[in-house]
């Protein structure tokens, strides 16, 4: 039989609970105490799209080493659900350890031998201690985290700051949390040996890094952009993007002396009519975004078309979950690459930035708004679920006091008024990127209106050949300059040369970096890239020719990033190697590192080109 678990700062612990049932904040709190105590820790919520009854996880990663991805399996799993049990108990590493709610008897076939078993009376502990129904629910949560501080030795003390904090307002309210918590300490050092092989001991891995999930760092990115006007509808998960811009608006963006908002946000009757209200801000010279996710895209489409054809900037925040249709609102995927790239009918093409972890999701909005107005083009800003709505450890966000906005060709009064030539849609030096006007600029001068019909330079409707050919190979000269302006690709090479590469993006990246320690101990070395925008940098075309094969790493079915490098960079389809991840729940560096090993394996027995897809 395997050996108890002994771990330090170095495991995972899942909470199984029931929708509804209070579970999130007392796990939560448990998360932010091991942070407490300098031990880096990456929760994820995965809950269902119901309001409540049905199953919720929380899973908290312990990593001193600084692993902020999804592993893979559990070394504590806290069962609070009697529907997921076996689930549950089936997914504990051997060796692990299982805590539950022993009130009523559960028979001896539902357990494993290779695991610890711990059992509390928690009903029956709460039960006895209170006698309203609520409060049983509620502090029999924060009694098994009690529990958990004896059992992985977490400070205590800790744990009551943090409800302190989290109830400042409400002191009885502290008082009672703090006397759940402890009830849940004292059971625990009384019936068994603390701490367990499992162990948080203080550390100094956090430094100076900030805990925020990336709808608020994106949020808080538009607003240090300037952006003013907010149209969107809600929609999981993307909801909380447009929420905290609201908070921070109200914070930063409310005049004092007046008491006026310097700011518009509108919840609009459907995605259609938010994309509708932002392109109209767009071309009046505001700064403006929706937030919305794949169901919303679907709906934009048209819109999108307009934006692109009349170029009107504008920006999207597509924070990604599973489809099609409704498909699961409260799971994360990576399935809108290209209906986001290639958005609306006819030929068009898009600006996509890949944001990887918060502080990506921070300087990545601001740089949206950037290159909407210098590209006078939509953007879209890449989020999904596991980055926009989990928590996680970043590095503070990084802003020049000296930085200026990026308004791009814009022609005011002065020019009009001297007898400057305006031309809509005449590329004067080259980059695909015309001069523009504000509505209303100048009396006489400038653009008044638009259209998404065909038009010439001077924006004179015509459904002429020529023209029309014109200006389409002009927007492509203008994707072209896009390539010089978004974020480059970040590449990592191998200790040693390697013709194996990797090529990955977005919520991926921590799962992969990790998958990547993990191939090199097996003799496995990878060169890697990550994409940070598209269009795509010609050393992203150059990675792939270097190497023999290429795999690509991304979470959705039809290896979308796959066929948009295939589509772009004119690849051979036999040297990219698909790496798919699409079941909802984050990818895993054990997935990565073991689906990559059996493929690189299987390479050496049979010849590379006909055994590989």
């Amino acid at each position: 039989m395997p050996k108890p678990l002994v771990r330090v700062n170095e495991f995972v612990v899942k909470f199984a609970n029931i929708n509804g049932s209070g579970s999130a904040s007392a796990n939560r709190l448990f998360a932010r105490a091991i942070l407490r105590m300098g031990v880096a820790a990456t929760p994820r919520n995965i809950f269902p799209s119901n309001i409540q009854g049905l199953p919720t996880w929380y899973e908290v990663r312990v990593s001193e080493s600084g692993h902020l991805g999804a592993r893979g399996g559990v070394d504590l799993m806290v069962a609070m659900n009697p529907q997921t049990w076996d689930k549950d108990v089936a997914s504990i590493e051997p060796g692990g350890y299982l805590f539950y709610d022993s009130t009523r008897p559960i028979p001896a076939q539902k357990f494993r031998d290779d695991i610890t078993v711990i059992g509390m009376p928690l009903t029956a502990l709460c039960n006895q201690e209170y006698s309203d129904t609520r409060e049983r629910l509620l502090f029999k949560n924060i009694m098994y985290v009690g529990a958990l501080s004896a059992l992985l030795d977490i400070d205590v003390a800790e744990l009551e700051k943090l409800i302190s904090e989290q109830f400042k307002s409400k002191e009885q309210l502290i008082a009672a949390n703090v006397h759940a918590l402890h009830l849940g300490r004292d059971y625990a050092h009384k019936h068994w040996s603390c701490p367990i092989g499992l162990r948080v001991r203080r550390a100094e891995t956090v430094g100076n890094r900030i805990f925020i999930d990336g709808n608020s760092a994106a949020a808080l990115g538009a607003v240090y952009a300037g952006a003013t006007v907010a149209a969107w509808y809600p929609i999981t998960p993307s909801t909380s993007l447009a929420e905290a811009f609201e908070r921070y608006c109200k914070r930063f963006r409310v005049d004092k002396e007046k008491g006026k908002n310097r700011f518009a946000i509108v919840q609009a009757e459907d995605e259609l009519a938010a994309i509708g209200m932002v392109i109209g801000a767009g071309w009046n010279g505001a700064r403006a975004f929706t937030a919305t996710s794949g169901p919303g895209i679907s709906l934009m489409q048209e819109f999108l078309g307009l934006a692109y054809f009349a170029e009107i900037p504008a920006v999207i925040f597509d924070v990604q979950r599973g489809g099609p249709s409704t498909g699961m609102p409260t799971r994360t995927q990576q399935a809108d690459i290209l209906a986001c790239a290639y958005a609306s009918h006819g030929d068009t093409k898009h600006i996509l930035l890949f944001p990887e972890d918060p502080a990506e999701c921070f300087a990545f909005a601001a740089d949206a708004f950037d290159l909407a107005e210098r590209l006078q083009t939509p953007v879209f800003v890449m989020l999904d679920l596991d980055i926009g709505m989990n928590e996680r450890l970043t590095e503070p966000f990084q802003w020049r006091e000296n930085r200026r906005y990026d308004r791009g060709k814009v022609l005011h009064f002065e020019d009009l008024d001297a007898g400057k030539e305006f031309a809509r849609y005449l590329d004067v030096d080259g980059d695909g990127i015309p001069w523009r006007t504000y509505p209303g600029t100048h009396p006489k001068y400038g653009a008044f209106f638009t259209r998404g019909t065909t038009k010439d330079a001077f924006a004179r409707y015509t459904e002429e050949g020529a023209p029309y050919v014109e200006n389409m190979e002009r927007l492509l000269r203008k994707f072209e300059t896009a390539k010089t302006l978004v974020p480059k690709p970040v590449l990592h090479r191998a200790s040693q040369e390697s013709r194996f590469g990797a090529l990955y993006y977005g919520s991926t990246s921590p799962a992969m970096e990790e998958a990547a320690e993990m191939l090199a101990a097996q003799g496995i070395t990878l060169d890697r890239m990550r994409i940070r925008a598209f269009p795509f940098d010609d050393s992203v075309k150059s990675f792939i020719d270097e190497h023999e094969f290429v795999f690509v790493i991304e979470q959705n079915r039809d290896a979308q990033m796959r066929s948009l490098l295939l589509i772009e960079c004119d690849a051979d389809p036999r040297k990219l190697i698909r790496v798919l991840h699409y079941d909802g729940t984050p990818i895993t560096a054990r997935f990565i590192a073991e689906t990559i090993a059996e493929k690189i394996t299987f390479s050496r027995v049979v010849p590379l080109r006909k055994a590989l897809p």
